[in-house]
């Protein structure tokens, strides 16, 4: 196969895997106009940054819609390192939700979407940091590949250069960019990638310019000179502006509040051009029609005589000129071109044809070896002469020969049964197989890297004939049930292992050398599954018993089994696995779901295992409140060494309630997300007048429910520490939170993850002590990360200090420093 035929089964594949596990695409009238017009136009855009919602979804809107350029975004990480607003999955989890509503975004707005290697570690504050963790040059090399995979014709970036203006991933993402602008056509930089793609070089690149860039570096945006594009044109054939259009695509970043409403009227975006052919416009001087190639004009001519010739009222009369096109286009000699637009062109087909092709499973699930039957549906609702010839499905060889014709709007159904091979993959997220490191995931194929998810687990390709012109469709074999309230619900098919299993905790925390009873949750991938489960320790550590017969005989049936864990007498730490037996082989996988409304669900078949820790812990007090924010472990973590933790609704928050809890703290982002949270905050405060402790994590100073979030005054900046290592000084030495129960040294700020922390206070009155000081490198110290006050005669804290990242990956000095605070007044 030519490079560039090769090239062009990437593209395909590439879009095709964003839209997996959704219904079947039905355009309406006004999409299939907008197809026509995209048919029309060979040009390129892409877009590029750092991270989910850096992107600007009004350009992409735009050059979508408005000039049907093939757009898309290049997002350097999934957000991996980011907060979650809607629930508690971090780190690699939330990377997997950020990716799902970038692909729902791309699908509201009509771009693509891409991604490096990688990995969002956290906030940085300067590229330098953020290329001493990223691998530059496997990131680069990233952006080169995606660079030669889409062939943009402009590269747009979202952010500048400059240093020490935004977030370090911010401006490494222009760096990058503007590096691969100049690599992308050089064919002795990463000619490893010559194998399957040629080089390219884009024609421009630009800097879409913002208010925010000038306002941080204390400049007034001056547009004299710069490229206007107005985005918020009215589309008829869409019924919405491009703004409107874009608002909701960043409203799929629900896990970042990024809910956006709709803008009307005129809105100018500003490009910066930086390098390549010089213009006034983005488009001017090259060309973006079926001129730009060798023999495009009578493919041209057609498309031109579609546009005129079109009846709303009977979109099917295309067809013969369609056909016609298609044609035309397999004579060109541009391989890359004629693959785009081949996979246009049958797009149209199908959908003035009304037609409609569903491959459907009986099951959400398989095991390699089940056999499965998937189910054909197809609707011809039009006039024209259709015809299905044969399906083959991926993993097979052999297709299944049907040749049957499609009446006018009559249902045909078939079953194709078949066998699973024992070698098909699970379905994890191919990013998430292998091991990674702290800035990068590790992707061995070079063929998979830059793609947004999985291929589908099971497709069909699907044959048809119209009026005698064969046409192959690729269809993802879906799973669809009815919900009696959501109806009709679509989720992608998994490959998963036979037997699973997760222990009851990612993290188990020992506060001091007694044993614990552990479970164990093993679940059934298929029926009558029965074998042998282990837990393999590390030194020092023992567990009872050795192994325990298991047996389920259900498909997705659960059990628990228990097993004793004794700690070393010492502090110990290191991470437990599980191994399960199953007719000859070891399974060693747990399972992990996201169910969110917004996104397809998502199914994680990681290596089953969880960090054990051994510390030296002392705590007072029992029985705790927790008002929930924005999502958070930590409630199961206190659970771990002794406490009871009940949860809080607004109407537990009464003073004769909250005075049996021994503490009360409020989850990550509180303040921001419980609206009651405005009128109860004081009878919380009487709560700490009558001796109470309440211990306030980080919160954002953008849309507070209340100003009133301490009993004295505190406002909240953006002041944080990124960087773990940062060196902590304890400023309160005598303070009960340094002095006890736990005596804090310095040794318990080792081996933090990710940060020190975020959204520290600034300005307190003189009721708060400073407890602790940290800053990152070549700033100035931050003293407002850990604050507490008598009032009354309680305690309250407040603490922008990572609890929600260091108490899940169990980080000893972060339970024992947590635990005096719990502990204030608690004698």
């Amino acid at each position: 196969m030519k490079k560039s035929c090769f090239l062009s089964a990437i593209l395909v594949t590439l879009f095709s895997c964003c839209i997996h596990a959704q219904a079947p695409k039905k355009p309406h009238i006004g999409e299939i106009q907008q197809m026509l017009e995209k048919l029309d136009v060979l040009g390129t855009v892409l877009y590029v940054a750092a991270h989910p919602d850096d992107e600007n979804t009004s350009l992409i809107t735009y050059f979508a819609n408005e000039k049907h350029m093939r757009t898309a975004y290049l997002s350097a990480t999934r957000g991996d390192g980011g907060q979650n607003l809607i629930g508690p999955e971090i780190r690699e989890e939330l990377g997997l939700i950020r990716t799902q509503e970038l692909l729902a975004a791309r699908r509201t707005d009509g771009g693509q979407q891409f991604f490096s290697r990688a990995n969002d570690f956290g906030y940085s504050k300067h590229p330098d940091e953020t290329f001493t963790i990223w691998d530059k040059e496997k990131v680069l090399a990233d952006f080169v590949w995606v660079f030669r995979n889409f062939r943009p014709d402009v590269v747009v970036t979202r952010f500048t250069t400059v240093p020490g203006v935004t977030h370090g991933h911010h401006t490494a993402s222009a760096i990058l960019a503007r590096e691969a602008f100049n690599l992308s056509g050089d064919p002795n930089a990463y000619p490893e990638q010559l194998d399957y793609v040629d080089p390219w070089q884009p024609r421009k690149i630009f800097w879409n310019a913002s208010w925010w860039y000038f306002r941080n570096t204390g400049q007034k945006m001056d547009t004299t000179g710069l490229t206007e594009v107005n985005i918020g044109k009215y589309n008829p054939r869409l019924g919405k502006s491009y703004t409107e259009i874009s608002s909701l695509s960043r409203s799929m970043h629900k896990s970042q509040g990024f809910g956006s409403t709709g803008r009307r009227g005129d809105a100018i975006e500003y490009l910066v051009q930086w390098d390549g052919e010089e213009s006034d416009g983005v488009f001017d001087n090259f060309k973006t029609g079926w001129d730009r190639i060798d023999g495009g004009e009578e493919v041209s001519f057609l498309i031109q005589k579609m546009k005129e010739e079109f009846d709303s009222s009977n979109p099917s009369e295309l067809l013969p000129t369609l056909l016609l096109t298609r044609k035309a286009i397999k004579k060109i000699d541009d391989d890359f071109w004629k693959g785009i637009k081949l996979q246009e062109v049958d797009a149209l087909i199908k959908a003035v044809s009304g037609l409609f092709v569903e491959l459907v499973a009986k099951q959400n699930s398989y095991v390699p070896g089940d056999s499965i039957e998937i189910s054909l549906e197809m609707v011809n609702r039009s006039s024209a002469n259709l015809k299905v010839e044969r399906v083959k499905l991926n993993h097979w060889i052999d297709a299944f020969e049907l040749s049957s014709p499609l009446s006018n709007n009559k249902r045909f159904n078939t079953s194709l049964n078949l066998k699973l091979p024992g070698g098909i993959p699970f379905s994890t997220p191919y990013w998430l197989r292998e091991e990674a490191s702290l800035g990068m995931y590790t992707v061995e194929d070079q063929l998979q890297r830059g793609k947004p998810e999985n291929d589908p687990s099971l497709q069909g390709n699907v044959t048809i004939s119209v009026e005698g012109e064969e046409i192959a469709l690729d269809i993802p074999v879906v799973f669809k049930r009815n919900d009696p309230v959501e109806g009709e619900v679509y989720e992608p098919i998994a490959i998963s292992p036979p037997v699973m299993a997760n222990l009851s905790s990612k993290v188990l925390v020992f506060g001091d050398g007694n044993s614990k009873k552990v479970d164990v949750r093993v679940i059934a991938g298929k029926k009558n599954v029965e074998g042998t489960l282990s837990l393999e320790a590390p030194k020092g550590w023992s567990i009872n018993p050795g192994t325990i017969d298991y047996s389920l005989k259900q498909k997705g049936e659960e059990h628990l089994y228990s097993f004793e864990i004794t700690p070393p007498k010492k502090a110990s730490d290191g991470n437990i696995s599980i191994a399960l037996s199953y007719k000859g082989k070891t399974y060693s996988n747990g399972y992990s779901t996201i169910r969110y409304d917004h996104i397809p669900k998502q199914n994680i078949y990681p290596k089953a295992s969880s960090r054990v820790v051994r510390l030296d812990l002392e705590k007072r007090g029992d029985l705790i409140g927790y008002i929930e924010g924005a999502g958070d472990a930590i409630p199961e973590n206190l659970t771990q060494i002794g406490y009871k933790v009940e949860f809080l609704g607004k109407d537990d928050i009464t003073p004769e309630n909250l005075k049996k809890y021994d503490a009360v703290i409020l989850g990550i982002r509180a303040l921001n997300t419980v609206d009651w949270l405005a009128y109860k905050n004081t009878e919380l405060f009487q709560y700490v007048q009558e001796g109470g402790t309440l211990i306030n994590q980080y919160n954002t100073s953008h849309r507070l429910v209340t100003k009133d979030i301490a009993p004295y005054d505190l406002k909240l900046s953006r002041d944080r520490v990124t960087v773990e290592e940062a060196p902590v000084e304890i400023l309160a030495k005598q303070h009960p939170a340094i002095l006890g129960p736990n005596k804090i040294t310095s040794s318990d700020f080792k081996n933090w993850v990710q940060e020190r922390g975020l959204y520290f206070p600034d300005e307190w009155s003189e009721e708060f002590t400073p407890i602790l000081s940290s800053n990152d490198p070549g700033e100035t110290p931050k003293t407002g990360g850990l604050l507490v006050a008598q009032y009354g005669e309680g305690h309250y804290v407040y603490s922008g200090y990572s609890w929600f990242r260091n108490l899940p990956a169990g980080v000893p000095g972060a339970y024992r420093l947590f635990v005096n605070l719990i502990s204030l007044g608690n004698d």
